[in-house]
């Protein structure tokens, strides 16, 4: 295999741009992070025309994709956890090419797994976990049981991801083989959802109570983030401050409901701030220190 696609990445590495190149082959039980494909080729520059470009070829009886991406948009992947393969590929693949030490040092970076960087991807999980609690509350408790149940499936997977980054792993493709040996007691919830032979809204209802207890507990450790950067000032933020801030844009559309969770569980103070409207009031938010 590596002998064949041997032009391919040589072509590459003779690139001064080229930074590291990385191969994943498929393995009896690795489709989950090749794509489908026999071979990755992961390819890291400095420098391109753009931030990710993708070439699909065909070998004998084999297929291979090759990832070309700048550092810039690796960084960022890393950072939000957003892309769960191309953690696995470097720390699971085959390294070619590696210049300087440049993928020996993004692999001890990511075994490390700095706190703040933990942080921050805790905070992202939390916030994610907060929306689909509660949209799939409010389906439940208006009867839509089986929207509920998916809102509850995406759910549980960001709680399972929480559970893993507060151990201090990066979260895998195959997070429930994780959170089988991590964390016990949420890998039961999701079993006992899928396989429970009690009614649907049976089980809605227990996993519920279970969920809104696992998320209380884990109120102030998936806060943090966000209440770091509030502390940042003493004043009150407008919610138009605090979406532009560079290191919250991170929270995007979860943003808004993961504020209000915060208020909700007094971590988040609220100061109403007179407008030119008689009896309307700006809504303000500062850290309840």
């Amino acid at each position: 295999m590596e002998d064949l696609l041997r032009p391919i990445y040589q072509e590459r590495a003779s690139h001064s741009q080229t930074l590291g190149i990385i191969m994943v082959e498929k393995g009896k039980d690795a489709f989950p992070q090749t794509d489908q494909f026999d071979t990755v080729l992961l390819v890291i520059v400095k420098e391109a025309e753009k931030q990710l470009f993708i070439k699909h070829y065909e070998y004998r009886n084999g297929k291979a994709t090759l990832y070309t991406v700048m550092e810039s948009q690796l960084n960022i992947w890393l950072r939000h956890g957003s892309n769960r393969k191309v953690i696995d590929w470097i720390l699971n693949g085959k390294v070619l090419f590696d210049r300087n030490g440049y993928i020996e040092g993004l692999k001890n970076e990511l075994y490390e797994f700095p706190s703040d960087e933990r942080q921050v991807k805790m905070g992202v999980e939390f916030a994610k976990l907060i929306r689909r609690y509660q949209d799939g509350k409010a389906f439940f408790d208006s009867k839509q049981y089986l929207d509920a149940y998916n809102y509850v499936i995406h759910g549980l997977h960001h709680l399972a991801r929480l559970a893993v980054i507060e151990k201090g792993f990066h979260p895998e493709v195959t997070v429930w083989h994780q959170v089988k040996q991590i964390d016990p007691q949420i890998y039961k919830l999701y079993v006992e959802l899928l396989e429970s032979e009690e009614t649907l809204e049976k089980r809605l209802e227990l996993l519920f109570l279970a969920s809104e207890f696992l998320i209380h507990s884990r109120a102030k450790l998936g806060g943090h983030h966000l209440i770091q950067v509030l502390s940042q000032k003493d004043d009150y933020w407008l919610f138009g401050d605090i979406m532009e801030h560079p290191e919250l844009q991170i929270y995007s559309v979860d943003l808004e409901v993961f504020i209000e969770f915060l208020v909700d569980k007094h971590l988040l103070d609220v100061e109403k701030v007179e407008t030119k409207g008689q009896g309307i009031f700006h809504r303000t938010y500062k850290v309840n220190k």
